[in-house]
């Protein structure tokens, strides 16, 4: 043999056991590709039967029953009571406080005397001034006198001169004399005229020295003591505040996202803390159009009124506010987390489809119907909703309805639901965590 030729090689003798248990690897092999194949279909089926069929079952979801009540849209805000009609009393002359007549909650009537303040200086003056005037009046007298007496030396001069019988001289000193007197009887009249002014004046003073109540109500402050020395020189001194509790003003501060939904004359209501659910009622009378700023906050003001006859209500206590938007009364609800949007276009019939948006979502799917972030009541704007009604057998369809007044929370049903169905508001925790929230990668959808 050539050294240079290489032999084929040989094939191997397989032996008989070998080759049947090759075979039987390839058969089981075979089975465990149908079955997987088998589980793929049947898990498709149920990934189609649970993502994108328009039913399920109840037992996978939490449900609400649509129920008949009070809807209410209102603009929450925080509110402090003040009285409507008070008076700040002060006093217009400046001494010590000698008297007060009046404690803080008691009540007075307009005309009352309430306290007093030392008129001594105040009384001085009143007397020197109408001493002063009598002063005057008496020296009014006297040059009256004097010009009669001018008067009657000038006549005689002019007859004098009639009959050549006095000097030119004379006469014009008799004319100037009667000048004179009437003169000065102007310049005293115009001297007592400024006396009885300044005496009206200290007059007044020393009638400021008695305070009086302005209005009828009940003393609800008093920012002085019984003996302190009160300066008015530059701003009037408080003493005390009266007010009339029968009808209080609720000073609310609304903010400038909500306050453009606010009307004057809406209903508007509110609570206080030691209230309990009790409500008082009332209508927006003003917004204040210069809003104020608060932490780089703008907040307007906005003010209504209450009765309060037998005064519950106080000064200074804390409200919460509501003033009512829209409202319906005796109507079907259900739970805001109940509806899902409508697309704007697409089939009416045979199924409905839902807006292709990531904030509204399925309950089937696990996820919240609306997002907290977004205010339903823009979402709904249209009126209409889809909801997922659960019927006895606990199958789960959908369903549009129409929506009326709404909130954060509840929903108005106009039409397509009665009080008394089960609408589903999401998945239950466990229904949700059983499954991935999208199909896994490659797994074919069954259209």
């Amino acid at each position: 043999m050539d050294m240079n030729t290489v032999a084929a090689p040989t094939r191997p003798q397989v032996a008989p056991a070998e080759r049947t248990r090759t075979r039987r690897v390839g058969y089981l092999r075979l089975a465990l590709l149908a079955a997987v194949s088998a589980a793929l279909v049947v898990g498709g089926y149920y990934a189609w039967r649970t993502w994108f069929a328009g039913g399920g079952t109840a037992g996978e979801h939490l449900t609400a029953v649509v129920q008949r009540g009070d809807v209410e849209d209102t603009v929450s805000a925080t509110g402090t009571l003040q009285p409507r009609d008070f008076v700040d009393v002060g006093t217009q002359v400046s001494g010590q406080l000698k008297v007060v007549n009046v404690q803080i909650g008691q009540t007075v009537k307009a005309g009352d005397l309430l306290a007093e303040i030392d008129p001594t200086v105040y009384r001085t003056r009143v007397d020197a001034g109408r001493a002063q005037l009598r002063n005057l009046q008496a020296l009014l007298v006297d040059r009256q006198a004097q010009l009669e007496l001018a008067r009657q030396q000038l006549t005689r001069q002019e007859n004098l001169m009639r009959e050549d019988a006095t000097t030119t001289e004379a006469f014009h000193q008799a004319e100037a004399a009667a000048r004179s007197a009437a003169a000065q009887i102007d310049a005293l009249k115009a001297q007592a005229q400024q006396t009885e002014s300044t005496l009206r004046g200290d007059e007044a003073n020393l009638g400021y020295a008695k305070i009086y109540a302005p209005m009828s109500g009940t003393v609800v402050s008093q920012a002085v003591k019984q003996g302190q020395t009160l300066n008015a020189n530059q701003q009037a001194p408080i003493v005390l505040r009266i007010a009339d509790l029968s009808t209080m003003t609720v000073e609310t501060q609304v903010s400038e996202a909500d306050v453009s939904r606010l009307r004057v004359g809406m209903d508007v209501y509110f609570t206080t803390l030691g209230g309990g659910d009790r409500r008082w009622y009332g209508k927006l009378r003003q917004i204040m159009p210069t809003p104020k700023v608060v932490n780089n906050v703008v907040l307007y003001d906005s003010l209504f009124d209450v009765p309060n006859p037998n005064q519950d209500l106080m000064t200074q206590m804390t409200a919460q506010v509501f003033f009512v938007v829209a409202g319906a009364k005796d109507t079907a609800f259900v739970p805001v987390a109940a509806l899902r949007p409508v697309a704007r276009s697409g089939p009416r019939s045979g199924g409905l489809r839902e807006a292709a948006d990531p904030r509204a979502t399925d309950a089937r799917k696990g996820a919240p119907r609306v997002s907290p972030a977004l205010d339903p009541r823009a979402l709904f704007a249209s009126g209409r909703a889809l909801v997922s009604v659960v019927a006895q057998d606990g199958t789960v369809a959908d369903r549009e309805v129409q929506v009326g007044v709404m909130n954060r929370v509840s929903a108005q049903i106009v039409a397509g639901l009665e009080a008394g169905e089960r609408v589903a508001i999401g998945a239950r925790p466990g229904a949700a965590a059983a499954r991935p929230a999208t199909l896994p990668r490659g797994t074919p959808r069954l259209r």
